[in-house]
């Protein structure tokens, strides 16, 4: 069991991923923790507690305990890591695990501490704290330990973290807290405001995961979206377009384009040049979004394109980090070694 005791995890606002050395990615839950208000149990975790996601009675509250990439609910965070771990462990070790946890590139002192102590709490006998653009470089399978410059854009559920990386860290990165979760609510206030229509997060994830884009919606694509009418108060079918998408989500997403632009602006000349010859990298569930490459590329003129895997690269690249830190190699030396 010994080798099993390395843990790669990325904590996720959206979700939480476990890689365990040897096995590759073994868990991929929702962040959700559904516990009962009045006795302080909890009722369900992960995917189970995600579907009770605004539908729950008054005694019982789904709750996601990290908010924008950092733990906003200490308590309910250790206990959801400690059920995940063990999960994905199983009951048969008795080794502590040595985990690596991510954060965002913006993370203060006191957030990192706050994910650091959560993890021991939940059990780990090592925990080593690794920036989220970091990881996913090395999930991607970009090699960071050479002197040039790679661009990566990690669009999670609750942070877009920025970073031009070479050497194995990152030059100039920025982490601003416009994400997935930021496109669903857009499409819910969208529906609200041109259709009089209100609906769930929940629906508006479905909305933006079938039909959304952000570049050259085409009018000819719909969805049947089903809410509550605002002005009759009874349930209502919406037809909607991707072109609509398209101009709901035009806001949110020229935002990261324009953080991505700042980020470019105090890159060094040296590396900036590097990343208009090898292009951007984009990971991240919020990458799966269509019409992001074009949209960046058509405001920067630099190639785009979305790693293989990128759901699970950073907890891919949080793994190996975790492996190869065991094996005393620096961060720099991890991809020469694969």
């Amino acid at each position: 069991m010994a080798n099993a005791t390395d843990i790669g995890i990325d904590l996720g606002t959206a979700s939480v991923l476990v890689y365990i050395k040897g096995k590759g990615v073994v868990l991929k839950e929702p962040s959700v923790v559904a516990f009962d208000r009045d006795t302080g149990k909890i009722k369900a975790i992960g995917e189970e507690a995600r579907l009770m996601l605004g539908r729950t009675p008054g005694n019982i509250v789904a709750v996601r305990p990290l908010r924008q990439g950092v733990i906003s609910d200490y308590t309910v965070t250790e206990k959801m890591m400690k059920y995940f771990i063990q999960k994905a462990m199983g009951k048969k070790s008795f080794r502590k695990p040595r985990v690596s946890v991510c954060v965002p590139s913006g993370a203060t002192e006191v957030e990192k501490k706050a994910v650091e102590d959560a993890t021991y709490q939940s059990g780990a006998r090592a925990v080593s704290i690794i920036e989220e653009p970091i990881a996913a470089a090395i999930g991607a399978g970009i090699d960071i330990s050479k002197p040039c410059g790679n661009m990566i854009v990690d669009i999670g559920g609750g942070t877009a973290d920025i970073a031009v990386i070479s050497l194995g860290g990152a030059v100039v990165s920025t982490s601003i807290k416009i994400a997935g979760d930021d496109f669903d609510e857009t499409l819910v206030r969208f529906m609200r405001k041109k259709h009089n229509l209100l609906i769930g997060e929940r629906t508006a994830e479905d909305i933006k995961v079938k039909i959304g884009t952000c570049f050259n919606g085409s009018p000819d694509e719909t969805l049947d979206v089903r809410g509550r009418n605002l002005v009759t108060g009874l349930p209502k079918t919406v037809t909607v377009t991707a072109e609509e998408t398209e101009e709901a989500l035009k806001e949110t997403t020229y935002q990261i384009v324009d953080a991505l632009h700042s980020v470019l602006e105090r890159t060094p000349p040296e590396l900036a040049a590097d990343v208009a010859e090898r292009g951007v990298v984009l990971t991240g569930g919020g990458s799966l979004l269509r019409g992001l490459e074009e949209l960046i590329e058509s405001r920067t003129g630099i190639t785009t394109m979305t790693a293989e895997d990128p759901m699970n690269c950073v907890a891919i690249g949080t793994g190996l980090y975790a492996e190869f830190q065991a094996a005393g190699v620096n961060a720099g030396e991890i991809l020469s070694h694969e």
